[in-house]
């Protein structure tokens, strides 16, 4: 083990590498900073570029630029009361309050700290757990990975909406357009309507760049001229450490650690995410914290302390099934199994057998990467507060050239450009309709490895499907998405009921 760390530290403090994520962390704070600008979106731009690099390399740049943004919303979040990134909606709500007492600088420190703090943890847990992980997972057939596929696909589904409907429906229209192309086993074309270039189905980048780069900058576009940038409020960052006391830092120690563990678990379980971890782990500490629980939504360090905390502690809890199961669990997980995969690694169990000083090149990266965003962060937070003043119909021109790029760059097709426009008017479309868009990524992701892992285990149990009932965690996963399932529309059930109650006793 220390031998691989060593390894991953010679490939991390690499001079080249060393540059590449200082640059992969200023350019993830400016995205989570900017609102309409998000992690997905920076990765997906970004992600062309590694095709050059050395893998370790790539990937380290790209974990720079994910711990970046999702730290980088906090800026916009307390300064201009608007979250940079969903991330950090709960910041929201005492961050801009302290600001308004006078406490911006205190809110900031607050911010930044914990969220170093936060990463910190979810990125030991990742080390000690992810290789136990893969352990167990080493041993998984195509029975197993089938009913993971279908037990993530159903979390994803259920869990990313208010709409039960929406969010199957997203999900199911994923795995069709995950059909196109060549069929795996036996080779088959489908639904290619004679065209060679879609033999080879859509690139997952071209699909992850419209859906979330595209249709956010033509959604943004529609009122991104009439917009006025909001008022950036001037703060004295003029203060000692990061603006609170060894005391303040002792009393909230249970906080810190209730948010960690809230972070760290929801980001482990697919579909979910930051974007509900810091919402999650406000309510929790707001419940638990009796002593200052009226204070919470009035400017007490304690909310921006749980936000901060939580939603970075997902960082590392969603890498853990990404590495050890090569299940993404959100839009910017499916990105990085992308880059996996366009380096020609697989993720999944063999990967801390196979690429073990990858894998620890990656830990360190994750390390440095918290660093160096909690030095650039804090000390360049005058500097990122006046970026927030760029008009986005400025930002956004730029940021669709870069689509276009990028999209031409993966295969130099203009199928591909084609198709990030399409999947972007796809995605459009989806924010009209309050369609998630992550179950349609994850389940384009995970479509193919469920159809595999179906037909070879329906091959080796000679087309019994019961078979797979025959396995412990087969049959545990698949009967948990089951029961799941029932829940969730006896839950929509009692909901739409209780709505009409309401409606009839309006009347």
């Amino acid at each position: 083990m220390l031998e691989l760390f060593a390894q991953g530290f010679a490939n991390v403090f690499s001079p080249f590498c060393l540059v590449l994520m200082l640059l992969g962390t200023i350019i993830g704070i400016i995205f989570g900073a900017v609102p309409g600008l998000s992690s997905v979106m920076a990765i997906a731009l970004f992600l062309p570029l590694t095709y050059g690099m050395d893998p370790g390399q790539g990937l380290s740049v790209l974990v720079a630029l994910y711990i970046g943004s999702v730290s980088g919303g906090l800026v916009s979040a307390i300064l201009l009361k608007i979250p940079g990134t969903p991330a950090s909606i709960a910041t929201c709500f005492d961050g801009h309050p302290m600001l308004a007492k006078g406490e911006g600088a205190k809110a900031l420190g607050a911010g930044v700290f914990y969220s170093f703090l936060g990463t910190i943890i979810s990125i030991v847990a990742l080390m000690f757990i992810a290789p136990q992980v893969a352990k167990v997972a080493i041993n998984f057939g195509p029975h197993e990975y089938f009913a993971i596929s279908i037990f993530s696909l159903m979390l994803i589904a259920t869990l990313s909406s208010g709409s039960m409907i929406k969010g199957i429906f997203s999900g199911v229209l994923g795995l069709a357009f995950a059909t196109v192309g060549i069929a795996p086993l036996d080779a088959v074309k489908r639904f290619t309507f004679g065209t060679v270039a879609l033999s080879d189905g859509f690139d997952v980048l071209t699909v992850m760049i419209g859906l979330f780069a595209v249709s956010e900058v033509i959604k943004i576009a529609e009122v991104a001229k009439s917009e006025k940038p909001g008022d950036v409020a001037q703060v004295n960052m003029k203060v000692k450490g990061f603006g609170f006391s060894v005391k303040e830092f002792i009393q909230q120690i249970p906080n810190a650690i209730r948010a960690a563990l809230v972070g760290l678990g929801i980001g482990i379980l697919p579909g979910i995410g930051a974007g509900t971890s810091n919402l999650v782990a406000y309510t929790v500490n707001k419940n638990t914290d009796k002593k200052h629980s009226d204070e919470y939504g009035k400017g007490y360090i304690g909310g921006i302390i749980s936000s901060e905390t939580a939603n970075n502690a997902s960082v590392g809890g969603a890498l853990i099934p990404l590495m050890t199961l090569g299940i993404p669990g959100d839009g910017v997980t499916a990105l990085l199994l992308g880059a996996f995969m366009v380096h020609g690694i697989a993720p999944g169990p063999l990967l801390f057998q196979n690429y073990g000083p990858l894998v620890y090149t990656i830990f360190v990266a994750c390390i440095v990467a918290t660093v160096l965003m909690l030095v650039i962060e804090w000390y360049g937070m005058r500097i990122f507060a006046k970026i927030l003043k760029v008009p986005r119909h400025i930002l956004l021109p730029i940021v669709f050239v870069l689509c276009v790029v990028g999209a031409f760059g993966l295969s130099s097709r203009v199928f591909d450009v084609w198709a990030v426009l399409i999947f972007g008017v796809i995605g459009y479309f989806f924010t009209i309709f309050k369609v998630p868009q992550a179950p349609f990524v994850i389940g384009f992701v995970l479509g193919s490895m469920a159809e595999t892992n179906f037909r070879r285990g329906m091959m080796m149990s000679d087309d019994n499907f019961l078979d797979f009932f025959t396995k412990p965690i087969a049959a545990a996963f698949l009967i948990f998405t089951l029961v799941y399932f029932i829940y969730v529309v006896v839950k929509e059930i009692k909901k739409a009921q209780a709505r009409k109650a309401a409606s009839s006793q309006a009347v």
